[in-house]
This record gives structure tokens, sequence and C-alpha cells, in this order.
């Protein structure tokens, strides 16, 4: 493997992935209790995830913005550029698939990254739900919705 495969393909990515896992367990994102009470608006609510929330935007919209001007590609990515989203309309798969995120991420209290991070917690139902949910990803690529 060339020195820059190996950098666009294993360390920056895994180092990425390891400054974001070790931010999810700082905030707290990694424990389904915290999670499930900032859901939770008319119970006992706990708003301080809103500060992971808007710390995340404080720094990423304006890197993005100035990243998305003065480059017209990632630094390891220049065959395919910058990712962005071009469906515009909200239709069912998108409804239902969001319903069934939402409610899965209130039930348990954990969305996919923060499940990944969790799992060095080796808990028997982390566990469970990660393979539940690499299930539900498996189904979604083998099944044509469109």
């Amino acid at each position: 493997m060339g020195g820059t495969v190996m950098m666009k393909n294993v360390i920056v990515p895994l180092t990425s992935g390891i400054i974001f896992g070790i931010g999810l367990v700082i905030a707290g994102m990694t424990n389904p209790s915290k999670v499930i009470g900032f859901l939770n608006i008319f119970g006992n609510w706990d708003p301080s995830l809103l500060f992971v929330i808007g710390g995340a935007i404080i720094i990423s919209m304006p890197a993005f913005l100035l990243l998305s001007k003065k480059m017209s590609a990632p630094l390891f990515n220049k065959e395919e550029g910058f990712s962005q989203q071009v469906k515009k309309n909200i239709d069912g798969p998108l409804v239902l698939g969001s319903a069934i995120f939402g409610t899965g991420w209130a039930l348990v209290g954990f969305c996919p990254g923060p499940t990944i991070s969790a799992l060095t917690q080796v808990d028997g139902n982390i566990i469970i739900f990660f393979i539940t949910m690499s299930i539900g990803m498996l189904i979604k690529k083998n099944t044509k919705f469109d």
C-alpha cells in the first residue's frame, strides 16, 4: 500500500473516527440515559446536549463555508470532490426511515455513531443493539425502496 493510499484509506479515517468517538464519550452521547433525558422534553428534560449540538455547529459551519469556497475537493478525495445532498423532495421512504430512526433513538438512546463508540463498554444490550442495527443497515442496502 502506497503512502498516499495508506493516508487516504486508513490514517485519515481512523484518526477522524477516534477523535469523533472521544468527543461522543466526553459529551455523554454514549450514555443512553443522557440521550433519552434530552429527548424527553415533556418529562425530566436534560438540555445539556444542546451545548454539544451548538458547539458542533459553531465550529463546523464556518469551517465548511470557508473550505467550500477555498477548495474544490477534500485533500484526500480529489476524484469525487465534496459530497452534497441533492435530494430535495420529501417522500414516503424518507419519512418512514426518519420515523424508524427517531423511534429507535428515543427508545434506546443510541444512534449509529455513539453505538460504535459504546461497544468499548462491552455491555450486552449495546452489542445486541449494534447487531440489530447492522442487520437493519444490511436490509436497507439490499432492498430497493425507490
